[in-house]
């Protein structure tokens, strides 16, 4: 008998903890999802408190570039990172812009000067570390609304992140958000080249159009989720080495709105990097891969170097890029 009323003791007992143990799991999953929902990437492994950002500029994997890859690379979309990568890989976060879509499907749409790289592009981006790319520029829809969203989809596939565009408004204006250790930085991306009609709406894919008053108002609401916001601008005039006065007066707005960090694109040509209150502005990082060999300064970038520390940023670098003749970058050296 007291055999038998001590297995039923162990018995229940063990059913009690079992039970207990279930529910605080629940519990613990309901809060992960409910984080996920609004944090677009959680390392909870990482407990560092020092964070490096890379930024590089524009990257066009068609036309020129994919002909130095069939001929010097034997077809491989790794070879234009090879001279770089190992460099990349020292970044917890790496974010470029893609000036083409990736992608088989759609007909051009846009001018002579119009790209869509081959999906096998993919692989090389996935090489180079590629975590975030801004897909808010005036080349997303040279080859039309159904290559634009084909891209989104083999990005989101190869578990790249990509900002500035969507299938609506809500996706394409939304931040990315990514936490390490107790760090979360926040990336938007907005772009005001092209046409208004490209913007995204509540019921149709494109991109996140910039536009003053609601730019401010995304970040300000932005800036209560997170430590550091960075600001992706597709903006300025092709092949100049300053900013223009729109340049700089919407980059001021962004700082005044609780950004801390702004990142331009598309003069192809490396402007000057400012600090402003308690920001900082790289108005143009130029190409990183581009097959614009007329000049000099097309052939040159910037990676811009963040470090962060205790959720502040105590470091902004300027690292040189030289792009070779097979339209590799490198760094320069001194």
């Amino acid at each position: 008998m007291k055999k038998s009323f001590s297995r039923w003791v162990i018995f229940l007992t063990s059913s009690l903890l079992f039970l207990f143990f279930e529910f605080f799991q629940v519990q613990e999953t309901e809060k992960e999802i409910k984080g996920l929902a609004e944090i677009s990437y959680v390392n909870f492994e990482r407990k560092k408190e020092k964070i490096t950002l890379f930024f590089v500029g524009d990257i066009m994997l068609d036309r020129g570039v994919k002909y130095s890859i069939e001929k010097y690379g034997k077809g491989d979309y790794k070879f234009p990172f090879l001279k770089i990568v190992d460099e990349l890989k020292k970044a917890d976060i790496l974010f470029g812009n893609l000036e083409s879509v990736i992608s088989d499907k759609g007909k051009k749409v846009g001018s002579i000067y119009s790209f869509r790289a081959d999906p096998e592009a993919i692989e090389g981006l996935k090489f180079a570390g590629f975590d975030i790319l801004s897909v808010a520029n005036n080349h997303i829809f040279d080859y039309g609304r159904e290559a634009m969203e084909d891209s989104f989809k083999r990005l989101k596939e190869a578990k790249i992140d990509y900002l500035g565009g969507g299938f609506n408004e809500k996706e394409a204006c939304s931040p990315i958000i990514k936490e390490i250790g107790k760090t979360k930085i926040a990336f938007l991306a907005f772009s005001n080249l092209g046409t208004p009609l490209w913007a995204a709406s509540e019921k149709k894919s494109g991109i996140c159009w910039l536009e003053k008053e609601k730019m401010e108002r995304i970040i300000n609401e932005i800036k209560k989720k997170a430590d550091i916001v960075v600001v992706s601008f597709h903006y300025g005039e092709e092949y100049f080495s300053k900013p223009t006065q729109f340049q700089i007066s919407i980059s001021h707005s962004a700082i005044d709105s609780g950004a801390n960090l702004v990142i331009g694109h598309h003069p192809h040509f490396v402007q000057p990097i400012e600090k402003y209150k308690s920001g900082w502005i790289a108005y143009s990082l130029g190409n990183f891969v581009f097959d614009q060999k007329f000049s000099k300064e097309t052939m040159t970038g910037l990676m811009l170097k963040i470090s962060i520390e205790n959720s502040k940023i105590k470091e902004v670098i300027p690292i040189k890029i030289k792009i070779n003749q097979f339209y590799q970058p490198e760094i320069e050296k001194p």
